[in-house]
């Protein structure tokens, strides 16, 4: 049986980690001869790489992964030839010796030689994800079509917040290692998680303590959340919601922009504010529709537990 063949090296994917559809490459037409006067030569035309087969990266050298620091330390290893994928590692293991310089050394390797890497910042469980990714081109719980595949250890709602933390902590990383389509996959996952409003705070902290400013991606769908729902989300979670605003007056700026945008496309349109509360479509005074799921550019709506 022929060895199996590696997935294609990291590239970005197109918004929510769909693959890109490439133009230019419909098929085309000529008279006979055509293009044949600059051909090069048979022997002259280069031919394709072949590709890796899987094995070839299992023989490569093991690499140990520090993950964390002092007693939550842990040690995780690793294919050097699949973590090179990264440039973040393929730097990192740049420093290591040729392993056929060692195959006549000495049983016991110097600690110079060592092929270790410190990660000492790393979340345990999210580079779990990354190495998961690595190796299979996913990580669990894997994409199926709009959804995220089910399994008896994930709750059908994150009422703390733990799944989109840890979508949040590969998609930290995946920036770190420069993996810009597992980037893309965590972000898609993200928009996948069902959660609660407490849930949803405990994501909003980490984003805006990890990520730079910058990063719209992931900071833009937050605020656009908590703007066109913090008038109803904000009673569940009451408390949270105001030390959010106090520790990241960056959110709280984000959300109220969103709001009074949101008012001024309701007043632009002529549908100015409107003592709302009938189910069925009426305005709740934001330019929102009672009743209606706001588009945030989530591909789930959120779980409210209030009453």
């Amino acid at each position: 049986m022929a060895d199996p063949v590696v997935i294609p090296d990291d590239s970005p994917l197109g918004e929510g980690g769909e693959d890109v559809e490439m133009e230019g490459t419909g098929e085309t037409t000529g008279g006979a001869g055509e293009g044949e006067e600059n051909a090069l030569p048979e022997d002259a035309v280069q031919q394709p790489a072949q590709p890796i087969a899987f094995l070839d990266y299992l023989k490569s050298p093991i690499v140990q992964l520090n993950i964390g620091e002092g007693v939550e330390a842990t040690t995780l290893s690793a294919h050097q030839d699949l973590l090179t994928k990264s440039p973040y590692f393929e730097q990192a293991c740049a420093s290591f010796p040729d392993p056929a310089s060692l195959s006549n050394a000495p049983p016991m390797v110097p600690a110079k030689q060592k092929r270790e890497i410190d990660l000492p910042e790393a979340d345990l469980n999210a580079m779990g994800g990354v190495l998961e990714y690595l190796y299979n081109g996913e990580y669990f719980p894997r994409r199926v079509g709009d959804t995220l595949e089910t399994h008896p250890s994930i709750p059908g709602v994150d009422e703390s917040g733990d799944q989109l933390l840890r979508h949040a902590h590969i998609y930290n990383l995946a920036e770190s290692f420069h993996l810009p389509s597992l980037k893309s996959l965590a972000h898609s996952k993200i928009h996948r998680t069902t959660s609660t409003a407490r849930g949803e705070i405990a994501f909003a902290r980490h984003v805006y303590k990890t990520t730079d400013p910058t990063d719209t991606a992931i900071r833009a769908p937050i605020a656009a959340f908590w703007g066109t729902r913090s008038h109803k989300l904000r009673h569940e979670a009451e408390e949270e919601f105001r030390a959010m605003c106090l520790e990241f007056p960056q959110f709280g700026f984000d959300v109220l922009s969103r709001v009074l945008d949101q008012k001024e496309k309701g007043k632009g349109g002529g549908s100015g504010p409107a003592v709302g509360g009938a189910a069925g479509g009426a305005s709740d005074g934001v330019g929102v529709t009672v009743g209606a799921t706001p588009k945030t550019g989530r591909k789930r709506a959120r779980v409210s537990t209030g009453g």
